[in-house]
């Protein structure tokens, strides 16, 4: 233990050094151990193609602000880490690379590029691992995982099979992004939307019963072979009567029926909308709702097949020109009108992307969903804050069965083989080189990947070692909670729930903490296209790790989105200062002290006042973070630090320190060491480098801060006159006030008179004048009775049971600072004009800046603000005058 601290705090170094520390002495281990509660999370785990972005920054400073809080409360803490192999981002990046190369997937094939992937992944995938150290995050790294390590794939292929073979995985047709150039389906990420100017044409479709027609706009005329009913929404008067009745579908004379759908836009077009369940994925899904056939009218190529008649063979342009004039010639085209709208393209090839209905693999969701559903209305999974619940139960309540394929090489393989002699189809926990059924071997393996998200929803018990019978499953299972963003509890939390209520028989995880987005200071999403990211790392390279997450922490509600703002990061690198200044200063006068029992007996009134506050503290920050309220708990502690510790306790222990009196100054060091060790313990969860770095150096036992024992709120510390201390820094803060707003020199004495009315108010503060003399810059203190005069030429102020005078006579040149008010007050007025001149001008308001223009308003609220002080200061001279 070194005696003092350096004079200026160095985050770089100090977050570094114990950083490595914590990984050496294995502090981030947790033991299965029979004699401690476990308490376990998992973390969402991060793309391996990813960069540390501020909402991983949010998400697992919350997650590590929980785990090492119950680290110290005693439990074996968890914190699984692992990463995903994120199928459709990871498979993009490495063809960007061979694009680059000059090469594409299928010049390389399966193989090949898939060895360029893990080679890939190897070299690139610990990056966000490493940046996540950078954070401070205590996972424990020894139980790193991956979606497709070799225990993970046993899970996802134990899941398949036995899915499979209840009956709940089937394969059935859905529709995908086709490429007619490339001749391949693309994923949503592969296909890149351009705003086009295209057309929108106004199609006649006659009614059966001959009584007129109904009018449908559609940009893909071409597409219309293959409808298969035209739909309008149940809300639209216009069309409400003729909902069940049939239309003759133009050119090809098919009837079709007219439905009702609330997914009809009633603004767009005419209302009425073509439905082709073939070519259009809104269209499939309605086709889904309503049992409407599926017909695919166009070949691989792009070219017209068999089902578009006489059309047949024509490629979709050549289509669509003949089938307008058709229509013209028979009177069905009503108009034309150009339009601007988002079409999808190759990202490859540029080519306009075509939807085809396709054979995939499902999963039956009915079944599965059910119990998911009634463990959360059980509360047996709480959602914080509740209102996430009935978004989650409105999905599941709602589901459709969950297309599981994808048309990529990167993924866990479906474990289905196809015999290419008997056509038998067999799906194996093992690869299969014999057909089953004909003994032949002529066996080929599935071409598609799994969903990522089907890997990831077996999460929370796959990375414990399921299915296999682990110490760590059986200790570590189920899980705690689960941190993570609103946008994913559909994609990933109810496909943890349910895939745990099926495999686990028992919920994954108590709570699900929703996280909101982090925004920028004017509330906007941060992207790229905006350019108003910030990257979490180059605040840690300017600030420490500490004063990120600290920023993060505070202000923070379950939920909620939040601002971020350099002001914000600038106060909690003030904090972080703060902090070390104040533990700097605690130690410096330590001299000759050896922590021991504090003698409750010997305490003065101040000692106890801030006895029972930190003795609050603690039960509050507890009570706060196990409700998850981290930013409740964050305040809590940072007001506690900066207002009753260092700007009233350490100034008032200053008197005991160097007042001449050993037992004095003895007790005052017991005491400053209690609550500056107890605040330590309570900031470490949040700022776990520096209150390390200052722990290391005060008289301690143990190998480190993140293992010593969380503070426990104690009856003993809840002393029932630590209260009168408020009535003393009361009468503290009225004299300080007169004197600021009078603008009084702080190296002039002022005298002070109290005129009490509670004789119990008397005597709290005659005791403690010493601590008013000090605090106030009070040489004198004078107390007078309720019947007393008022002093001649005092300002004064009202606390409970007294009124504290403060005379001017002396202090004040009463004349001079009357006329430095006026000019004071002529300047704001000349600079409120200015600027409310600049925010009227529309031109200003219509070319700035958003930030720009928010800048101009504050400044017009501060100066305003200001005008109003310096006419009070004014008043009150005005009236000693």
């Amino acid at each position: 233990m070194e005696k003092n601290l350096p004079s200026v705090y160095n985050p770089k170094e100090v977050e570094e050094k114990w950083y490595e520390y914590w990984e050496r002495e294995n502090l981030f281990y947790a033991e299965a151990d029979s004699k401690k509660e476990p308490f376990t999370i998992v973390i969402p785990p991060p793309n391996v193609t990813g960069q540390l972005h501020m909402g991983h920054a949010l998400n697992n400073t919350l997650q590590d602000i929980i785990i090492r809080a119950k680290r110290m409360q005693g439990y074996s803490a968890l914190w699984l880490p692992g990463t995903d192999h994120a199928g459709i981002a990871t498979e993009a990046k490495v063809k960007e690379q061979l694009a680059e190369e000059g090469f594409s997937k299928y010049d390389l094939g399966r193989e090949k590029f898939l060895e360029r992937v893990w080679a890939w992944k190897e070299k690139y995938g610990g990056t966000i691992i490493k940046q996540l150290k950078k954070l401070g995050s205590s996972c424990d790294w020894s139980r790193l995982r991956f979606t497709m390590d070799e225990g993970l794939s046993k899970a996802v292929r134990e899941v398949f099979v036995r899915l499979y073979e209840k009956g709940l995985i089937y394969r059935g047709d859905y529709i995908v992004n086709w490429c007619p150039t490339c001749k391949t389906t693309l994923s949503d990420i592969e296909v890149e939307h351009e705003d086009e100017t295209g057309k929108l044409y106004y199609v006649k479709y006659p009614l059966k019963d001959g009584s007129g027609h109904l009018m449908v706009a559609t940009t893909r005329p071409e597409t219309m072979l293959g409808d298969t009913a035209v739909a309008v929404n149940p809300e639209d008067e216009r069309y409400r009567h003729l909902v069940g009745k049939t239309l003759i579908l133009p050119v090809m004379g098919r009837e079709i029926p007219i439905i009702a759908d609330s997914y009809v836009d009633m603004e767009f077009g005419t209302g009425a909308v073509k439905v082709t369940p073939g070519h259009d994925p809104n269209d499939f899904e309605m086709g889904l709702r309503h049992d409407l056939p599926v017909i695919n009218v166009m070949d691989e190529n792009g070219h017209m097949n068999e089902n578009a008649g006489k059309f047949a063979g024509l490629d979709r342009y050549e289509c669509r020109k003949l089938i307008l004039k058709e229509l013209e010639e028979k009177g069905n085209l009503e108009k034309i009108e150009d339009l601007s709208h988002s079409v999808g393209h190759c990202y490859r090839c540029n080519t306009t992307v075509e939807p085809m209905v396709s054979k995939q693999w499902f999963v039956k969701m009915k079944p599965l969903a059910a119990p998911a559903i009634e463990v959360v209305k059980q509360g047996k999974v709480q959602f914080v804050p509740d209102r996430f619940t009935r978004i989650y139960l409105n999905w599941l309540e709602n589901i459709r069965d969950w297309c599981i394929s994808r048309q990529l090489w990167w993924g866990h393989r479906i474990p289905a083989w196809y015999c290419k002699d008997c056509g038998e189809m067999t799906v194996s926990r093992e690869d299969i080189t014999v057909c089953p059924k004909c003994g032949r071997t002529h066996i080929e393996q599935d071409q598609d990947v799994l969903d990522t998200w089907f890997s990831s929803a077996l999460w929370p018990f796959s990375t414990l070692g399921w299915p296999d019978e682990t110490e760590d499953l059986k200790y570590f299972y189920p899980t705690s909670v689960l941190v993570t963003a609103y946008d994913i509890i559909f994609f990933w939390v109810a496909r943890m729930i349910f895939s745990a209520m099926e495999f686990m028989k028992q919920e994954p995880f108590k709570y699900v903490v929703i996280t909101g987005l982090v925004r920028d200071a004017l509330g906007r999403k941060m992207s790229k296209s905006l350019g108003n990211g910030i990257d979490p790392l180059e605040v840690i390279d300017k600030y420490g790790a500490d004063t990120l997450r600290f920023t993060l922490s505070t202000g923070n509600a379950p939920g909620n989105d939040m601002r971020f703002y350099w002001e914000k990061v600038e106060a909690s690198r003030n904090f972080a200062n703060k902090i070390w200044n104040a533990s700097r200063f605690v130690m410096m006068n330590l001299e000759g002290f050896k922590p021991g029992e504090v003698d409750i007996q010997a305490l003065t009134l101040k000692d106890r006042w801030i006895l029972k506050r930190i003795n609050d503290i603690t039960k509050e920050v507890t009570q706060a973070l196990d409700k998850f309220e981290i930013g409740i708990a964050a305040q809590n502690i940072y007001d506690f630090f900066w207002s009753e510790f260092c700007d009233w306790y350490i100034e008032m222990a200053k008197i005991d320190l160097y007042g001449g009196d050993d037992l004095a100054k003895k007790r005052a060091q017991q005491v400053l060491y209690f609550v500056l060790e107890r605040a330590l313990k309570l900031l470490h969860p949040f700022m776990p480098f520096i209150t390390e770095e200052i722990w290391q150096h005060l008289p301690h036992d143990g190998r480190s801060i993140m293992v010593s024992k969380w503070p426990e709120y104690d009856p003993a510390w809840d002393f029932t006159d630590a209260g009168d201390m408020e009535v003393v820094m009361d009468a503290v803060r009225g004299i300080r006030n007169i004197r600021a707003e009078m603008n009084v020199s702080p190296a002039r004495k002022a005298k002070a008179v109290a005129r009490v009315s509670d004789p119990f108010v008397m005597d709290i503060l005659k005791n403690s004048t010493e601590i008013i003399h000090t605090l106030a810059k009070v040489e004198d203190m004078e107390f007078i009775t309720q019947d007393s005069p008022a002093p001649h030429k005092a300002l004064t102020y009202v606390i409970k049971g007294a009124e504290i005078f403060v005379p001017m006579e002396g202090l004040v040149d009463i004349e001079t600072e009357i006329e430095r008010l006026q000019k004071e007050h002529t300047n704001l007025e000349k600079e409120i004009d200015r600027v409310s001149k600049k925010l009227s001008n529309e031109g200003f308001l219509a070319k700035a800046p958003q930030d720009v223009v928010e800048k101009e308003r504050q400044k017009e609220k501060d100066y305003r603000d200001m005008m109003e002080k310096v006419e009070q200061r004014l008043n009150m001279l005005k009236e000693l005058k």
